[in-house]
């Protein structure tokens, strides 16, 4: 038997010895809501730092300031880093994932803070994205300090847990603020995801706020006013023939289809008997990495434009909510890539292939500061079995549990070189 076989199988014995405790943290994280919106989540980094400090890790939290907090739209907002160094030479492997969530809507049948556990499935709103890998990526390390401490392993450089709060509202007051406070510069980073796939590359988000005056008029004499929302649904339509052609454009990344464009809420009118006056669309136009972010905003402005013209009377507004770029490889994954390919076959006993994803990240924003990235972690083969964003949503625990052996032989591997 071979050290290294000695060090992955003594990194297994760990992690399944203290996989009780693992789903514990999880439940524990799981039961502290982040609904985002409102975005209080201070609560949960606090929370979260005093279960790291049971297992001897001191978390340091940042909390950005309020009032950027606030323009923003959310209400507090504190991100933690971990950081553990084994020797002063040596690259420096991040680990991030996000604690905020959409809140959990209707249709549940399980609590959805309750962190229950079921069949082998543990229920609640961030069970699968991403609270499950604050416990995947903290019990990996602990794996691996385990060895440590035991003389088992000598890793070189050293390893930071980054748990950030703002992935759903792009991410910039998560990891792009710290980030750009200098507060941390890794080599390298692993970003949360899924089990069965390592993904290198993913779409870029263009979100827009539409919204279309008219004038109001009492419903007994619509033709005193403007229906706005006459117009809006212009361009409503207008928009949704968009889709059409996007179709007809494919992108060469193994796992992202095409482009698309949501129209993902409607506000308007103040009342059934008046002609409504204003009307707010809220749309989401996904990127393929191939296109050009300044190219898709203009088409989306003209195409807006030319549908409003042809309604008179009418008035519109566009404000861009959110740009996010796409992610594509940087040349510099390769070790990543690697050992997660490596070790993901041995402990799920088939290949894992590289992947893109229709989903945007926050790991664009590492990569856009030159820093390689994949993602990678615990969970099912797509978002939607899951049931991330949906009622019930939830955890396989098994994937938990060998996504965490995966992510700590990875870490062994990626500081021994």
């Amino acid at each position: 038997m071979t050290t290294a076989t000695s060090t992955y199988d003594a990194l297994d014995a760990w992690v399944d010895a203290h996989f009780d405790e693992e789903v514990r943290f999880l439940q524990a994280l799981v039961q502290v809501p982040t609904d985002t919106p409102p975005g209080n989540n201070a609560p949960h980094a606090e929370r979260t730092a005093q279960l790291l400090a049971g297992f001897g890790y001191q978390a340091e939290s940042h909390p950005v300031p309020a009032d950027d907090v606030h323009a923003y739209g959310l209400q507090s907002l504190t991100n933690l880093i971990v950081r553990r160094r084994y020797s002063d030479s040596g690259r420096t492997v991040a680990l991030n994932a996000h604690g905020d969530v959409v809140p959990p809507g209707e249709g549940w049948t399980h609590d959805p803070y309750g962190g229950e556990v079921v069949d082998g499935k543990l229920y609640g709103r961030a069970s699968a994205v991403s609270k499950s890998d604050f416990a995947t990526f903290t019990f990996a390390l602990r794996a691996l300090d385990a060895l440590v401490a035991k003389g088992q392993a000598q890793p070189q450089g050293g390893i930071e847990l980054h748990f950030t709060y703002d992935e759903e509202f792009g991410g910039e007051l998560g990891p792009g603020w710290l980030l750009k406070q200098g507060l941390t510069k890794p080599d390298l980073l692993i970003a949360a995801g899924f089990s069965h796939e390592v993904v290198t590359a993913h779409n870029g988000c263009l979100q827009m706020e539409v919204t279309v005056h008219g004038e109001m008029a009492h419903a007994a004499i619509p033709h005193t006013g403007v229906d706005a929302l006459q117009g809006a649904v212009r361009i409503l339509n207008a928009l949704y023939e968009q889709n059409t052609l996007y179709k007809q454009v494919t992108s060469k990344v193994p796992g992202i289809t095409h482009p698309y464009l949501n129209v993902g809420r409607i506000e308007g009118g103040t009342n059934t008997n008046v002609v409504p006056g204003k009307v707010v669309l809220k749309l989401d136009r996904r990127m393929i990495p191939e296109e050009d972010p300044v190219v898709v905003e203009a088409d989306i402005r003209r195409v807006i434009d030319t549908a409003a013209a042809s309604f008179p009377g009418i008035r519109v507004d566009i404000k861009r909510l959110l740009l996010a770029h796409s992610l594509q490889a940087l040349p510099g994954n390769a070790p990543l890539v690697s050992a997660l390919q490596k070790h993901g076959e041995a402990i799920f006993g088939e290949p894992l292939p590289t992947k893109g994803t229709p989903l945007y990240t926050d790991v664009r924003l590492y990569c856009a500061q030159g820093i390689p990235a994949v993602i990678y972690g615990a969970g099912p083969r797509t978002v939607r079995e899951s049931n991330a964003k949906r009622a019930d949503e939830h955890l396989v625990l098994d994937d938990l549990r060998k996504a965490t052996k995966v992510v700590a032989r990875s870490l062994h591997d990626l500081l021994s070189n």
